[in-house]
Order: C-alpha cells, then sequence, then structure tokens
C-alpha cells in the first residue's frame, strides 16, 4: 500500500483494517431486531419457501428475471430425474433502466417481452431481484426501487396480480399462478439437491448486493422453518466514508441501500472515481494526471478489476489504462493502492454477510452435512481477488464457532432455481 495513499484514505475516514468481528456481530443484532418485528435497517423479509418442501416433477415452466441491468426470460423443461433443460432464452434490458415508466408502461414491457410463451404454460416464476413484502399466496409487493430503476409508480404493487393484467390484456387466456421470488432466494435454492446438505444460504454481488438464509423454527420470532431474505443493502450500520457520501448524495436515490452502495457493481466503478478525483483536487497525483482525470466522466468496476489485473501481468507493472490522462508511474502505483483498498472492502462486507447468514442458520455442526452457500454475480465471481478474499476472511470469521459450509465453486443458475419455486 502507497504511503501517501493511505494517509489519504484514512483523512476521509476510509479505513483498511475492519474489525470484521464487530460488524458480524452489529450485522446479526440487526438481523435479530428485525425477525422481532423492531426497527432495523434490514427487511429480514420471510418468503413462506421451505426448501426442504421441494418435490421435482415433470413439467415446464416460465421463468423471468428482473435483474439490476437486465431483463431475462427463458422456458425451464424438468424431466422425471429432477435434471433442468432451458430453451427459448432472450435477454434484454431491464425496464426503466432507460427512462422513467408509469406502472402500466413497465409490465406492458415485462408482458411483451415473454410474449412468445403464450398458452404454454400455467405457471410463472418470477425472480424480481428488488425489495419485496412476499405475500402468503407467493406474490411480491414491490417496497422500494434501487439499483437505477426508475419506475415509481410500481412501488406498493403486487407484482404477479399486475403482471397478470398485463398478460390478460395481451391476450393471454389461461389461467396463470404468478411465484415471486428474489434472485437470493432463486440463487439459494439453486444449490437444493446437489448433496446432503444441512442448510443453504443464497448470496449476490452483482449490479446489487443481498443475502438469503434458512431461518430454523424459532419460538422467539413465531416463524416456521423458511427462508428469510435480508434486504442487506439497507443495512446502515457503517461508517461511511467522504467518498462513500459524495456518491450517495449523487444517487438516483440519496440515503438508500447504503451497504450496498459501499460495494456492488453498480457503484465500484463511481465510488473509485469520486475517490480518485478527490485526490486529484487534493494534489495526491502529479498535475498532469489530476487535471485530465478531473475531466473523465465514468469508471466501471470492470475498468477498475482489469487495471488492477493487467497491472500484475508481464508487460508491466502497471496496465495503460489511464496512460491518455496522462499517468505516470507513481500515479498507477497510488491508483493501484486505491482500487485495491475499495475491492478489498467489497470482499471483506461480502464476508461479513455471508457469516452472519451461517450463524443464523444454526446449522453445519457436522462436516458431513455442510451449509451450502450458493452464490451469484459476476462482481463476486469476476472482480479482482474478490472470491479467494472473501473465502480467507469468512474462514477466520467462522473458525472458532466450527461452522462447516461449502461454497458453491460455479455460479448459481438463478434461472433454474427460480423454476424450482415452483415446486414448493
Amino acid at each position: 500500500m502507497n504511503q501517501s495513499v493511505k494517509i489519504f484514505l484514512a483523512q476521509h475516514g476510509f479505513y483498511l483494517d475492519l474489525d470484521l468481528n464487530a460488524l458480524t456481530n452489529e450485522i446479526l443484532t440487526d438481523m435479530d431486531k428485525g425477525l422481532s418485528g423492531k426497527k432495523s435497517y434490514q427487511d429480514m423479509i420471510p418468503t413462506y419457501f421451505d426448501p426442504s418442501a421441494i418435490k421435482i416433477h415433470e413439467t415446464s415452466v416460465i421463468v423471468i428475471d428482473a435483474g439490476g441491468t437486465n431483463f431475462r426470460s427463458s422456458l425451464v423443461t424438468f424431466n422425471k430425474d429432477g435434471s433442468a433443460s432451458v430453451s427459448d432464452f432472450q435477454k434484454t434490458k431491464m425496464p426503466g433502466t432507460d427512462c422513467e415508466l408509469s406502472k402500466k408502461d413497465f409490465f406492458s414491457q415485462i408482458a411483451r417481452n415473454i410474449s412468445r410463451f403464450k398458452g404454454k404454460c400455467n405457471e410463472i416464476c418470477f425472480c424480481f431481484s428488488y425489495a419485496m413484502a412476499i405475500t402468503e399466496d407467493h406474490d411480491g409487493i414491490l417496497t422500494s426501487f434501487s439499483k437505477e430503476v426508475k419506475a415509481p409508480e410500481v412501488v406498493g404493487c403486487k407484482i404477479g396480480d399486475e403482471l397478470k393484467k398485463a398478460l390478460r390484456e395481451e391476450g393471454w387466456q389461461n389461467e396463470l399462478k404468478v411465484i415471486l421470488l428474489n434472485d437470493t432466494v432463486s440463487a439459494l435454492l439453486a444449490g437444493t439437491g446437489k448433496k446432503n446438505y444441512s442448510s443453504y444460504i443464497g448470496f449476490i454481488l452483482g449490479t446489487g448486493m443481498n443475502s438469503a438464509y434458512v431461518q430454523p423454527q424459532k419460538s422467539g420470532y413465531g416463524l416456521n422453518r423458511q427462508i428469510i431474505v435480508c434486504e442487506s443493502a439497507k443495512f446502515g450500520g457503517f461508517k461511511n466514508s467522504d467518498f462513500d457520501i459524495l456518491l450517495d448524495e449523487k444517487s438516483l436515490h440519496p440515503g438508500s441501500s447504503p451497504f450496498e452502495k459501499l460495494c456492488s457493481g453498480a457503484y465500484l466503478g463511481p465510488l473509485a472515481l469520486e475517490t480518485i478525483q478527490m485526490g486529484a483536487r487534493e494534489g495526491l497525483f502529479s498535475p498532469e494526471f489530476s487535471s485530465s482525470i478531473e475531466k473523465r466522466e465514468s469508471l466501471s468496476l470492470i475498468e477498475v478489476s482489469d487495471f488492477l489485473e493487467q497491472s500484475e501481468g508481464e508487460e508491466g507493472p502497471y496496465s495503460d489504462l489511464f496512460k491518455k490522462e496522462n499517468a505516470n508511474t507513481e500515479d498507477c502505483e497510488k491508483l493501484f493502492s486505491i482500487f485495491d483498498a475499495l475491492v478489498n472492502r467489497m470482499a471483506q462486507l461480502a464476508s461479513c454477510l455471508i457469516a452472519a447468514a451461517l450463524i443464523q442458520c444454526e446449522a453445519g455442526w457436522n462436516e458431513e452435512e455442510p451449509v451450502c452457500v450458493s452464490c451469484n454475480g459476476s462482481s463476486f465471481f469476476k472482480s479482482y481477488k474478490v472470491l479467494e478474499r472473501t473465502k480467507e476472511y469468512l474462514k477466520k470469521l467462522t473458525e472458532a464457532k466450527k461452522i462447516h459450509y461449502e461454497i458453491l465453486p460455479e455460479e448459481a443458475d438463478i434461472t433454474v432455481g427460480t423454476a424450482k419455486a415452483a415446486f414448493i
């Protein structure tokens, strides 16, 4: 770590040595408040899904996935042996990301996106990756949008009911059942049926960030065994740096999803840009680079991660990503230190969320029956050293508690996981 960068970060409240045990305990305390009906940052949403109730049979299900960037739709067909095949896959932009939409236009776009499935199935499993209150009939009432989606009239609506109305207007005549679930639930369900696990966790670190786990039946909460969606993005028990505060003030929804804005794919790039531009204003970099970087309008997590990866390559000590902005070798050294600190914090916060979910599961005591941690998101799997660092931090957080768990090596298949909700 470059010493001048270390001083710069500390002066702005960005601390490199986080107490991860203390942060995990704060997350757990907040989870307990939410489950107990007290005021909490995280919503702790009951889903009325118990993964142990899954009984797969031969059928086809329409699956739609409304994510932070993309809208995906497909047909999933299950065979007698429980295996699944995906067909007629299509990906378009998520409605409301280009411009603000009315409620009618939002659902009309979704209906048109799946018009090719008209009359093929009666069940639609809808992975809707935003904060919802799940109803006992497995519909979902949207409580807030995140990830910069602009469709304010949709907030407060029952997503499944509104979609069925839009589909009827498009000429769908069969009796439809729409099952709503969050992407963390889809990730969690994707891990089921693989081996003898004692419990399950779903973790997302992509455009957004969230976690879900199986809450055991506990009289203190008055809950049956079921999946709980934490809405981890909303956790606010973390002291933000000056860079985090600046990014939040410029976001579409200031004050919302504070934990997500620290490290998810939608925000890490802009956060890195805020950080280096502040450094430029304060003389951290050379005058030539400072003058150029202040004119830069955008920076993505992919660019940040690529810079870090390439800076360790054989072609030289630092990537030429910022060559056109007149960065010299010392500037690049400082950029590397800043970017590395940001992605390392991403891994630290991810490990705390997963550790809290593992503890809350009250499972994994037997090495032969670990907890399955099923993850999804390119930010988690493809960003510079995030996966390996998360594993290292998580091991330190859980080894004293002797919790056995297994992080699945492959990215969770959200599509198949979503389809499995049809069998609960």
